[in-house]
C-alpha cells in the first residue's frame, strides 16, 4: 500500500489517518498553508505551523476551529507514522509535510519557492524517497529575479509620477506584505492598503515581520487625493466601485504570470511586474534533484511538462498527479 493516496477528499495517509490539504470536509486535515485553494473550511481537526495561526483562524473560522498548532522540525506520532512541518518558503507559515512510516518517508511541497523573502522561512531541502512537488510555473520560460530588483522597479514607477496615485494590484495574503517588506529598503514612506490587505498584514506585523507604515485607504479623508501615494489592493479591486475614489491613477499588476508577453495588457493594467511566491523552472527541476527523491508526483500547473523533463533529462521517476485544484490560487 502506498503511504499517501489520492481519494476523493484528497491526499490520504491511511497508517495515520489524516488528509493534506483537502479539498472537501475531513475529520483530520492537515495544512501546508493558509492560501484558499489549500486551506478551506469545515474539517474537525486542523494541524499546520505555530506561526499560520492567525492567518488560518482568520480565513477558517477564529476561534471556532479546532487548530493544533506546530513548530517547524517538531515530530508527531500520527496512528503509524511521524510527521513534522518543514519550511517552505512560499508565505507565512508555510509548510512542506514529512511523513515517515517504517519503510520509506514522503514529502509533501504545498507551494514553495527557492528565492529570498523576508516575509517567510526560506526553504529547506528535505530529503526523502517520494516527494510531491508544485509545477505552477513549470516551463523554462519562467525564471525569476531577486525579489529586491522587482521591489527596485515597483519603487521607481511609483516616482515616476508624482501627479497621480500608483495602484499596485497583487495578492492580498503574501504577495503584497513581501512587496511592504522589501519597500523597507528603498522607502520609509506610508504606503495604503485596501482593507483586505490590511487585515492580513496586520497579522504579519503581529509575528515581527518588519514592513513599511501602511494606512487604510478607508481612513483617509473622502477628499484626500492619494497624489504621489502608492495603493496596494487585491485584483478584485481592479475596475471594481473602490477603485472610483482615485482619479485617473497609474495602475500595475505583481504576478509571476507577468513574464508572459501579453498578459498585462490581456489584464488591464498599465504595467506589470514579475514577482512570484512559487518556484521557477531552475527552482522546480533542482529542488527534485536536491531531496534525492527516487519518485516525484507533479502536481498545480504543468505536471506533464516537467515530469516529462524530469523523466527525460534526469532519469527521475516523474508522473503527474490530478488533484481537484488546478488554477492559478494565490500567486
Amino acid at each position: 500500500m502506498s503511504l499517501i493516496t489520492v481519494q476523493p477528499q484528497g491526499l490520504y495517509c491511511e497508517k495515520g489517518d489524516f488528509f493534506i490539504d483537502p479539498w472537501r470536509p475531513v475529520d483530520r486535515a492537515l495544512i501546508t498553508h493558509a492560501h484558499s485553494d489549500h486551506a478551506r473550511s469545515g474539517s474537525q481537526q486542523y494541524i499546520a505551523t505555530q506561526i499560520s495561526e492567525g492567518i488560518l483562524r482568520r480565513r477558517l473560522g477564529g476561534d471556532r476551529i479546532q487548530l493544533q498548532g506546530v513548530q517547524y522540525g517538531e515530530k508527531l506520532k500520527l496512528g503509524s507514522v511521524w510527521v513534522s512541518f518543514h519550511p517552505a518558503g512560499h508565505v507565512l507559515g508555510s509548510a512542506q509535510v514529512r511523513v515517515e512510516d517504517a519503510n520509506e518517508v514522503w514529502v509533501i511541497s504545498g507551494d514553495y519557492k527557492r528565492c529570498a523573502d523576508p516575509t517567510c522561512e526560506p526553504f529547506e531541502v528535505v530529503p526523502c524517497d517520494v516527494f510531491i512537488s508544485e509545477a505552477t510555473f513549470g516551463l523554462p520560460i519562467y525564471r525569476w529575479k531577486p525579489g529586491r530588483e522587482t521591489a527596485q522597479e515597483i519603487y521607481d514607477w511609483w516616482q515616476s509620477d508624482r501627479d497621480r496615485p500608483s495602484l499596485l494590484f497583487c495578492y492580498a495574503f503574501g504577495k503584497a506584505q513581501r512587496v511592504l517588506s522589501e519597500l523597507q529598503a528603498l522607502s520609509d514612506r506610508p504606503v495604503y492598503v485596501h482593507g483586505a490587505v490590511h487585515a492580513l498584514t496586520e497579522i504579519y506585523r503581529d509575528v515581527g515581520v518588519d514592513m513599511v507604515p501602511t494606512i487604510p485607504v478607508s481612513e483617509m479623508p473622502r477628499k484626500y487625493k492619494f497624489e504621489g501615494d502608492l495603493v496596494l489592493a487585491p485584483p478584485s479591486g481592479h475596475r471594481s466601485s473602490w477603485m472610483k475614489r482615485f482619479s485617473h491613477p497609474q495602475t500595475a499588476f505583481a504576478s509571476g504570470w507577468m513574464a508572459v508577453r501579453g498578459a498585462r495588457r490581456r489584464r488591464g493594467y498599465e504595467r506589470g511586474f514579475v514577482l512570484s511566491d512559487h518556484a521557477d523552472w531552475n527552482s522546480l527541476i533542482g529542488t527534485v534533484r536536491q531531496t534525492g527523491a527516487k519518485t516525484v508526483y507533479i502536481t498545480h500547473g504543468q505536471t506533464d511538462v516537467l515530469a516529462r523533463y524530469l523523466q527525460e533529462v534526469h532519469q527521475i521517476n516523474a508522473l503527474p498527479l490530478r488533484t481537484l485544484f488546478e488554477g492559478e490560487g494565490d500567486i
